[in-house]
């Protein structure tokens, strides 16, 4: 009986564990010969705004390294002197989508720019600089997006990447 209790146990913490990882991948062409290159990406920050990338070109050589999106938090109570005298939120109507919408009294919230950097290097220190623009920049890279990352000779590659 503790047996199976201590499995459930184990097998409930690795679900919520991996409900954090975000993980796709995406395709490219080194501009020059049209090359194919296979990348992935992994992501366990819970938004899929920073995480691991890995390119393979298709003469099997790899480039890792670190991704991520440039976001801006803005603090929710650094916004109390702008509703001074007013109803806090957009209550006005004067810019329909959020009308109605309430702002949270404590916190912060997180503004997208949909632009990621990745600075990538291969096992001989070689180096790829990438920039990414997402199509849905709140779904970090599992939104989907597109870019370009260049190569210390010169050649370029041009990246996609679905929405997963």
């Amino acid at each position: 009986m503790r047996r199976a209790a201590l499995g459930t146990l184990l097998l409930g913490a690795g679900i919520a564990l991996g409900a954090c990882t975000s993980m796709g991948s995406g395709t490219g062409f080194v501009g020059s010969g049209n090359e194919a290159v296979n990348f992935s990406w992994k992501s366990d920050d819970g938004s899929g705004t920073s995480g691991q990338m890995t390119a393979t070109l298709a003469d099997g050589k790899i480039f890792s390294g670190d991704y991520l999106e440039l976001t801006r938090q803005t603090q929710t109570a650094d916004l109390d002197p702008l509703w001074n005298g007013w109803d806090r939120g957009w209550n006005y109507g004067w810019n329909e989508p959020f009308a109605g919408a309430e702002m949270p009294d404590f916190g912060s919230a997180t503004q997208y720019s949909g632009r990621v950097l990745a600075k990538l290097r291969s096992a001989d220190g070689e180096p790829m600089t990438c920039r990414f623009h997402l199509n849905v920049p709140s779904e970090g890279m599992a939104g989907g997006g597109q870019g370009k990352c260049d190569l210390k000779n010169g050649r370029s590659v041009d990246a996609v990447f679905p929405r997963t």
